[in-house]
């Protein structure tokens, strides 16, 4: 617990004026909730002394008065404390989103999207209900426990003491039930991870489940999950189960106790019956904090675990990220790029190696080469996306690792290789990097990109909502559509990967017409399969094994007679192919 204060102290202390006017209240409850077993045992004492009318009514007003007060300030306490967690849950989820959108593309390879889904819901959940009821009832329990055995213990301390006998058992159990029930929602935790991951992962992929008739086979899997959580769940409600019935023993045992020592020390006449009532009346106040304790060690232990959960995410740093002094980029940038002696490894695979190269400013220069050899790789490098693990990357002759990763990419036009697009409309897509873009500005961009015949055949034209992922686009709509948001921004540097893969022939012609216009000024790469895509850049390199094996424009290469010149014939004799 002490752990758990540490993390959330500093969402505690943004509100600490309505934490010590919560505080107030909860406290301002309890000392009333006190003073009513002594105004009941002064009245029966008072009573039995002598009875008279006006004593009653007095007695009858200060109970209701009182218990009006005590009322007002149990309102006050749950409207108070209650709403802050729910504040610290709002900050909570803000930070959360905002870490993730900050971290880098390996921690979306250590975590699955339906277990950052679960942290981000169900985890924050627990987490509020700990910070709410979990610590208004753990207070309320002590202080109430507190205030009713010092009152207990100045009447009558060898009753109090005798009541307080089977404190250490309450104790015991409640480590514990609580040990156990920390472990297991952990693990329940765990599995509502995999059964979101699943779901999303299926919900994603149905058009591929249903291609390969797995529906079935999926179904299955989801009920082992399903059972696996549900047996998980049952487990923890049979020690949930267990720890209640425990507490309410425990309680009857103290009151038998309480019972038999004060019905003595009342017929031995060491007490009063205004006191021994007093006693049976606090030892009913303090019923409901012992049942509750159950459920707040219950509360508690979850919100520990989920707290845990998403202080890893939390505590995780981003391992691209701006110095702690950045140097400051020139706006707009010249676009002059330089790679040298470059190596990046993914774990034990070396994907680029030794690379030196420069683009001038302004130029049109492309890679080529085969599957898995280094080109996106060395795409990346360039709006920091990744960082060579030796080696360094230049812009405008700033090393890259300089300066502020988002400063850099705002001067960025980047398409890469797998296209995503959001669940909104087709003009809100392209606007994406850009809100403020106007319609017309909207509609050249995706003129340039070749998108706007497409367009015109759509039910509401650019208003045309897309579905998620741009379900409702083709392949090549989805690529143009991209190319459109890159082009938008005007870039000093253009990065197409692989951009028109989707697209036929004649599409592509009309859209590298179109981009003829947008790259004349601004430094661009490309990376393609086609030669067709690449043959007019000013210098085109052929990766392999992450290292530059070819370099020339595409007369030069053609004359190496090595990989791009097979390259291009085979494309040749494909086109001539289609062509009969």
């Amino acid at each position: 617990m002490r752990r758990s204060l540490r993390i959330l102290l500093p969402y505690l202390l943004r509100y600490k004026r309505n934490l010590t006017l919560g505080a107030a209240a909860l406290l301002g409850r309890n000392l009333l909730a006190v003073s009513l077993p002594l105004l009941i045992a002064a009245a029966v004492d008072s009573l039995t002394a002598g009875f008279r009318f006006s004593i009653v009514l007095w007695l009858c007003a200060g109970l209701v008065g009182l218990s009006a007060a005590k009322g007002i300030c149990q309102y006050w306490m749950r409207v108070i404390l209650i709403g802050i967690s729910r504040d610290i849950e709002y900050d909570l989820r803000n930070d959360l989103f905002g870490h993730l959108v900050k971290l880098s593309q390996d921690f979306f390879a250590r975590y699955r999207t339906g277990d950052i889904m679960a942290r981000a819901t169900n985890d924050l959940n627990a987490v509020r209900m700990m910070l709410g009821p979990g610590l208004m009832y753990s207070t309320d329990t002590i202080v109430t426990a507190v205030l009713a055995i010092t009152v207990m213990a100045s009447v009558d301390w060898l009753l109090t003491l005798v009541m307080l006998l089977p404190a250490p058992l309450v104790t015991l159990a409640v480590m514990v039930f609580g040990r156990r029930i920390h472990r297991r929602f952990e693990r329940i935790q765990e599995l509502f991870s995999d059964i979101s991951s699943r779901v999303q992962e299926n919900i994603s992929g149905v058009r591929i489940i249903r291609a390969y008739v797995q529906e079935q086979s999926e179904l299955q899997q989801f009920e082992m999950l399903n059972q696996d959580y549900i047996r998980q769940n049952l487990r923890l409600a049979k020690i949930s189960g267990l720890f209640m019935p425990a507490l309410h023993g425990l309680i009857g045992l103290t009151f038998l106790l309480v019972l038999w020592a004060g019905g003595y020390r009342l017929l031995t006449g060491q007490i009063t019956i205004g006191n021994f009532l007093m006693f049976n009346v606090f030892m009913g106040m303090l019923i409901w904090p012992m049942i509750a304790l159950g459920w707040v060690v219950n509360l508690v232990q979850r919100g520990n675990a989920s707290l845990f959960r998403l202080h890893g995410v939390l505590s995780d740093s981003p391992s691209i990220a701006p110095p702690s002094a950045p140097r400051e980029l020139p706006e707009p940038l010249a676009g002059a790029v330089e790679f040298r002696n470059v190596h990046v490894r993914y774990s034990a695979v070396h994907a680029v190696r030794g690379v030196t190269l420069s683009i001038p400013v302004g130029a049109t220069v492309a890679f080529v080469g085969h599957t898995g050899s280094g080109k996106s790789t060395l795409l990346q490098l360039v709006p920091r996306m990744l960082d060579p693990d030796s080696g360094a990357v230049l812009v405008d002759g700033i090393d890259l690792r300089e300066v502020s990763p988002s400063a850099l990419r705002r001067q960025i036009g980047f398409v890469p290789q797998e296209t995503f697009l959001f669940s909104a409309t087709l003009a809100e897509n392209i606007a994406f990097g850009v809100k403020s873009a106007s319609e017309e500005e909207i509609r050249r961009a995706a003129d340039l990109a070749g998108l706007t015949p497409d367009v015109e055949g759509f039910p509401a034209g650019f208003q045309t909502m897309i579905g998620e992922r741009g379900i409702t686009l083709s392949g090549g709509q989805k690529q143009r559509t991209a190319i459109a948001r890159a082009i938008l921004r005007d870039p000093r540097i253009l990065i197409l990967d692989d951009a028109l893969s989707s697209v036929d022939t004649l599409t592509e012609e009309r859209v590298l017409r179109g981009l003829s216009e947008i790259m004349r000024g601004r430094t661009t790469i490309l990376v393609s399969h086609r030669v067709s895509t690449v043959r007019h850049a000013d210098r085109i390199f052929v990766i392999e094994n992450g290292a530059v094996a070819e370099e020339g424009t595409h007369a030069e290469l053609l004359s190496l007679k090595g990989y791009y010149a097979d390259l291009h014939l085979k494309q040749q004799l494909e086109e001539e192919l289609q062509a009969i």
